[in-house]
């Protein structure tokens, strides 16, 4: 799907994406973390566009997202008790995700609350994304990619097994979730930043990427449907609670 990212390009990337982290550590206010994440990576993905490179755009926001895991899962394995008041959502979130493990009951198991949450969250997510270019997409991306690392982090340094547990943490239709929102957010930022940085807008690549994209978000509600009883079982015996 996406070109080889230039080793200087993906450096600077993982390198701006963590100075973002320290600089939310050092300022400790939850809402202005999500906005640094945005800005080490946003610059990145509007060089690549602007060249007529797509491939190269998603692939630079494939490995901002996937730092983003790295670090926050990072982060809250280290120290969950702060990363709880530092990530927006984040001891809620963590709280939610760990009384499912341990029970089995929540709405991780329950299509009739995850499919409407998650659809909402798609529209809005999408909606920002047209409207902004994308600017103000980012930032609900970054704040879902830290409240799922608080998760897997925290379940990691509570489990017996962490190792297993940081794998297994993010689960598969998270992931395949995740993806999906990398995709469709470069592809909806086209028509706002190809008026106003005047490039050529590759409609003819993004049409399938889209059908990509949003067949992606199908199988994350499938996925989950089907495997999250099982799921909750593997993690609870990795935790060994």
């Amino acid at each position: 799907m996406a070109n080889m990212t230039p080793l200087p390009t993906a450096a600077a990337i993982v390198g701006a994406t963590v100075v973002s982290y320290a600089a939310g550590w050092l300022f400790s206010i939850p809402a202005l973390l999500p906005l640094l994440n945005t800005a080490a990576s946003f610059p990145f993905m509007v060089l690549a566009l602007k060249r007529g490179d797509l491939g190269a755009a998603i692939g630079r926001m494939l490995l901002w997202a996937l730092t983003l895991a790295i670090c926050a899962t990072w982060l809250s394995y280290r120290d969950p008790a702060a990363t709880d008041r530092l990530f927006l959502r984040g001891e809620a979130y963590r709280r939610e995700m760990f009384a499912w493990v341990m029970t089995g009951r929540g709405s991780e198991s329950m299509p009739s609350v995850f499919i409407p949450q998650q659809a909402r969250q798609t529209a809005v997510f999408a909606g920002l994304a047209l409207a902004s270019g994308s600017i103000l997409a980012m930032p609900m991306g970054a704040a879902l990619m830290n409240y799922m690392g608080h998760y897997v982090g925290a379940l990691a340094a509570a489990s017996t097994h962490p190792a297993p547990a940081l794998v297994l943490g993010w689960h598969p239709w998270a992931v395949i979730r995740i993806v999906s929102f990398v995709v469709l957010g470069v592809l909806l930022s086209l028509p706002v930043l190809s008026r106003v940085f005047a490039f050529g807008a590759d409609w003819y690549r993004a049409r399938p990427l889209l059908i990509a994209a949003a067949t992606g978000l199908a199988a994350d509600v499938m996925l989950k449907w089907l495997l999250a009883p099982t799921w909750q079982r593997l993690l609870l015996r990795v935790a060994g609670w």
